[in-house]
């Protein structure tokens, strides 16, 4: 159970026991980087075993406890037998893995499309009147990182629809700003369930995805979209949204924190039905050589066999 947390960094107490007991059995174990509590129980448990380190983010935001972490961070990842970036963009673009590039590699987070239950006719017709069609559609937890700020300000004095699905602690802030800028076309629906979600995919002329700072390391939303045939719209800032999202292929790729060029990109696909097709089915073509689960699954399956763990 969660004892407390320190910078959105979840601690537990009584772990640390039950932990070595876990890894008892293993052969080989696998962390998911960063989360310092995880850090912290290896360096205390001391496992005699091989161990290999998922990277999804740098830590961007928290510069005094970074500097903290530092020291611990570094005697993790130096002592990883592998670390997995999710992209091939991160690999390049982050400046702590420049330190391990020798014992880098890339696995892209993929989905399993036969995980997603399609939404029935009703269930869409459902979301229709709620929300209509042909809008750029947000999914995801309203966070500061995520650009929202700036998709509001492009869509001002406009007609281009949006709908945003999520909350989070930018919430309130957002739907305050969009009534100070009076505006019409743009929906917040909360949560929604996952075939609610699918159903608004369906509906959806194109995925926006605004995050403009490194915190935003991937985006599964880009994905989701990918797979149904949409195209994406996303900022440069160096990511796995740049590795999803090819620009002016797949989408459009634009300046981070940048309104007008957010806008520009909209309405080019708002004006052209046609470029919304021919994107979408390139993102869709993208998606499956490069996204499927089954695809992610086979290359840690690779990696985990190549420790001579044939038990597993």
């Amino acid at each position: 159970p969660l004892s407390f947390e320190i910078a959105s960094c979840g601690f537990s107490t009584g772990f640390l026991s039950g932990f070595k007991q876990l890894i008892r059995w293993a052969d080989l174990i696998h962390y998911h980087f960063p989360w310092p509590f995880a850090d912290l129980m290896h360096f205390f448990a001391k496992p005699d075993k091989p161990y290999i380190v998922t990277y999804h983010s740098d830590i961007v935001r928290q510069r005094l406890l970074g500097k903290i972490y530092q020291p611990l961070m570094h005697h993790f990842l130096s002592h990883a037998d592998r670390i997995i970036a999710t992209s091939q963009n991160y690999l390049e673009s982050s400046p702590i893995l420049q330190d391990y590039l020798e014992r880098a590699e890339v696995i892209p987070i993929g989905l399993a499309t036969q995980g997603y239950i399609e939404p029935s006719d009703d269930q869409v017709e459902e979301m229709r009147n709620l929300a209509g069609d042909g809008f750029f559609l947000f999914i995801g937890v309203l966070r500061y990182y995520k650009g929202l700020h700036y998709l509001l300000e492009a869509v001002a004095t406009t007609n281009l629809p949006v709908v945003i699905v999520g909350s989070g602690p930018e919430e309130k802030k957002l739907k305050r700003r969009a009534a100070e800028l009076s505006l019409q076309y743009v929906r917040f629906l909360g949560h929604v369930s996952d075939q609610q979600k699918l159903a608004l995919i369906e509906l959806s002329k194109a995925i926006v995805f605004p995050s403009f700072l490194r915190s935003e390391a991937y985006g599964v939303t880009l994905l989701e979209g990918a797979m149904h045939g949409k195209p994406l719209i996303t900022a440069k800032i160096d990511t796995g949204t740049s590795y999803i999202n090819q620009d002016q292929k797949t989408g459009f790729e634009v300046s981070p924190a940048d309104p007008i060029k957010l806008r520009e990109a909209m309405n080019r696909l708002h004006e052209d039905s046609g470029l919304v097709e021919r994107m979408g089915a390139a993102a869709k073509q993208r998606f499956h050589q490069l996204f499927t689960g089954e695809q992610m699954g086979k290359r840690y399956a690779q990696l985990y066999k190549s420790f001579n763990t044939s038990e597993l």
